[in-house]
């Protein structure tokens, strides 16, 4: 799994990545900027991310646009909307702290980050984000399931009960009292089409050599 470390700071950059390589749970991408950020996201061009990314920690202090707004932005994209987000920041105060979940963070990390807070909220995180990809995972194989079922039960009509049939002619009558054809029959109470030809039996019987 991929972590993305959003930080100005190099200092701060360099030691979270430190910590979580050596922990070993996550490979760890940085940026210095948020543009850079988007980048590595595609938001700007969907041409430019190389690397799916399934954890994002991100300064809410940052030079070119604060972290609130950019985790809105990141939160607008829909591809991008079961990503967390894990606020870092020097700020403590309730209402920034608010202002960043009601944006879209599930949580938040203070500067300097202790080790092991920054690896068990990175734990928790990461296994949060494996329970929505395993889950996304299986919905999309049941929508898939429900479609070829709905294409089956489009394509095919099955005819149920006892059917009253001639014996001698094969006739079939309908509910209402008349004779049909079987051909006809069954091409008025199924999507089924009949192409003809000649059984062996039929062709020797009637077109012998």
């Amino acid at each position: 799994m991929r972590t993305l470390v959003v930080d100005h700071a190099p200092a701060v950059r360099e030691l979270i990545q430190a910590i979580l390589t050596t922990d070993g749970q996550t490979e760890v991408l940085t940026s210095e900027s948020l543009d850079d950020a988007f980048r590595h996201l595609a938001i700007v061009d969907r041409e430019s991310g190389n690397a799916a990314i399934d954890l994002i920690l991100m300064d809410i202090m940052m030079p070119d646009m604060d972290g609130i707004s950019a985790c809105r932005r990141i939160k607008a994209v829909e591809r991008l909307r079961d990503i967390p987000i894990i606020m870092v920041t020097g700020r403590t105060d309730s209402e920034a702290l608010q202002t960043a979940f009601a944006a879209g963070a599930i949580d938040y990390i203070t500067k300097p980050p202790d080790t092991v807070e920054l690896r068990a909220r990175v734990s928790s995180a990461l296994a949060m984000k494996r329970e929505i990809d395993v889950r996304k995972a299986r919905e999309g194989e049941l929508l898939e399931k429900n479609r070829q079922l709905a294409q089956a039960l489009k394509e095919v009509k099955v005819l149920r009960g006892f059917l009253p049939i001639c014996v001698y002619c094969k006739k079939i009558r309908d509910d209402q009292g008349y004779w049909h054809t079987l051909e006809a029959y069954i091409t008025s109470h199924s999507e089924a089409d009949f192409s003809h030809g000649f059984c062996p039996e039929c062709l020797n019987k009637h077109f012998p050599a």
